[in-house]
């Protein structure tokens, strides 16, 4: 590819760079979570939600967990000011959560920032200003001590007027562009802003380190937070908090080593929305300790609704392979996945283990309220027996036997090629119908009774193409005197090869199922399938299902 010769590293690593974090395997707890729908989400969407979707949209992210919530920019619109104090006005504020707001270091934006912000129980006024190499030398055109005069003045202002301001204010600021800043500059400027707001255990203060654009490997981001760990001034009352971007694809990797080397905070989105290539995913974050064992915080037990929530108050759509998320990522097509899911879910009730380890599925995906039939075992061409088995026993109730579910697997999968779709599980309940149960061509069952006299005796009549015949005979057993009283007409050299039957309800009123093999001369099973609520008529019907099925042959 041409042109790579014009790139060169942006980034900087710090003059130490112990990577004591790497010897960590993976946090231990959830952090702060700050969602950042409302402002940074919100300003990326080609068209930004409206007042009302933006008060529905904070109401849902209470919903889910979520105690610190930027809600916008206020003085950057009249929208933007409006539905702050329409939060604070309506008192839609829980007094457990804390709103946040952006400001950039300018007086007037300050003030009319803290004018927005009257009335609030609690909120976070976020300070930035940007400090990379390219913004100096490029956008603002000013030196280094310039440019860290900028956030010590905004840091003054923001400390006097929260001052002159009723209200609970904390502090933080951004070196914004932290990942094209030297590391030991950017620590300058953050320790000059902590020097104006001499932070305390009781009223911390957050320096927020974001990944603006991403420039490296995640490795190399950790080893700037790890830096900043070890060298801030008042360590014990600053919260390092992470705002990492995707534009390699690596913010979810950003953010989870970030929390190794030391952060105690997360900014981030709701399936990753934001500039360019988004925020980092804090759905994906929270979940990836979940399946660690690591509660994190947040409620996303109703996965369905939080996409549906999104996408209608968005306008954006979550991808069928995002992770936790999207409509395809439980689901297993692959015959051998499938088996092997079956199988698992099978052990799982022998074993009762109360820890997941199904192979192919490493979260239970009714712990995000999806379903084992319609979300995980999905059914087309390439689907195996195994699969098929399992979703007629988990949706429908039939605990077809071994054998015949490779016979049923190759033809529903002979319907599925056929068709180049994939089938659904009504589709697949109606297959096994009209292919194995109840079969009443060419032989219709009309009448069965037995009398227990040297043995059973069978009384049977039946209909064979529009004539009548009344059969008698006598069995070691009652399914063995009606396959002796249907010799006459059932298909010569068959044998009964295999028998099965389960109940498909529970209770006296329940529906019985049978299941018959007939074996063929050369070795091949024939399967009939009987239901009824008599246990022995069920059974007569399946044998019934399955001679028909060899005239079919």
């Amino acid at each position: 590819m041409k042109n790579f010769e014009k790139y060169k590293k942006g980034y900087f690593m710090p003059p130490v760079c112990e990577m004591k974090w790497a010897k960590k395997e993976s946090p231990d707890k959830a952090p702060l979570w700050c969602s950042v729908d409302l402002r940074d989400g919100n300003q990326a969407l080609v068209v930004p939600m409206g007042l009302e979707d933006k008060i529905e949209f904070f109401k849902y992210l209470l919903k889910l967990g979520f105690k610190e919530i930027e809600v916008g920019f206020p003085a950057a619109s009249e929208t933007e000011y409006l539905f702050l104090r329409r939060l604070i006005e309506d008192g839609l504020i829980p007094d457990d959560v804390t709103i946040q707001v952006l400001t950039q270091a300018r007086e007037h934006i300050i003030k009319k920032t803290f004018e927005a912000l009257k009335g609030a129980k609690s909120a976070i006024v976020h300070l930035y200003n940007s400090t990379s190499v390219a913004q100096r030398e490029q956008v603002f055109r000013k030196s280094k001590e310039e440019i860290k005069r900028l956030a010590t003045d905004g840091a003054e202002m923001l400390k006097r007027l929260a001052d002159e301001t009723d209200g609970n204010f904390r502090f933080e600021y951004s070196p914004e562009s932290f990942t094209g800043t030297e590391p030991e500059y950017a620590l300058e400027v953050c320790n000059a802003v902590l020097d104006i707001w001499k932070p305390t255990p009781d009223k911390k203060v957050i320096i927020n380190l974001p990944v603006t654009v991403e420039m490296s490997l995640p490795h190399v981001y950790a080893s700037q937070v790890e830096y900043m760990n070890d060298n801030l001034k008042y360590r014990d009352s600053v919260e390092i908090s992470l705002h990492p971007h995707n534009d390699r694809g690596c913010g979810v990797a950003d953010t989870e080593l970030g929390l190794l080397a030391g952060a105690d905070r997360v900014e981030g989105t709701l399936f990753g929305n934001g500039e360019r290539t988004g925020n980092v995913d804090i759905i994906t974050v929270a979940m990836n300790m979940f399946v660690h064992g690591i509660d994190p915080k947040l409620d996303f037990s109703n996965m369905p609704e939080v996409v549906e929530t999104y996408e209608r108050l968005t306008g954006m759509t979550v991808d069928p392979r995002h992770p936790y998320s999207g409509s395809l990522v439980f689901a297993a097509f692959s015959g051998s996945h499938q088996d092997a899911i079956a199988k698992g879910m099978k052990w799982r009730e022998e074993t009762d283990d109360k820890h997941w380890t199904v192979p192919y599925l490493p979260i239970d995906p009714k712990d995000l309220g999806r379903q084992y039939d319609g979300d995980v075992i999905r059914i087309n061409s390439q689907s195996g027996k195994g699969g098929i088995g399992f979703l007629m026993e988990q949706k429908f109730g039939y605990s077809l036997p071994k054998e015949m579910r490779e016979d049923f697997g190759y033809c529903v999968k002979g319907v599925s090629d056929h068709k180049h779709k994939e089938l659904q599980p009504e589709e697949i309940y109606e297959i096994f119908k009209n292919e194995y149960v109840n079969i009443e061509s060419p032989i219709r069952l009309i009448e069965c009774h037995f009398e227990q006299k040297d043995g059973i005796t069978a009384h049977i009549t039946i209909n064979e193409n529009g004539k009548e015949h009344e059969l008698t005979a006598c069995g070691n057993g009652r399914l063995d005197a009606v396959y002796a009283a249907l010799g006459e007409i059932l298909p010569k050299d068959y044998s009964i090869a295999k028998y099965s039957e389960h109940a498909i309800e529970k209770g006296s009123s329940s529906r019985a199922c049978a299941y018959i093999g007939l074996s063929a001369p050369n070795g091949d099973m024939v399967w009939g399938v009987g239901i009824d609520t008599d246990i022995i008529v069920a059974s007569l019907k399946a044998l019934l299902s399955a001679a028909n099925r060899t005239s079919a042959k």
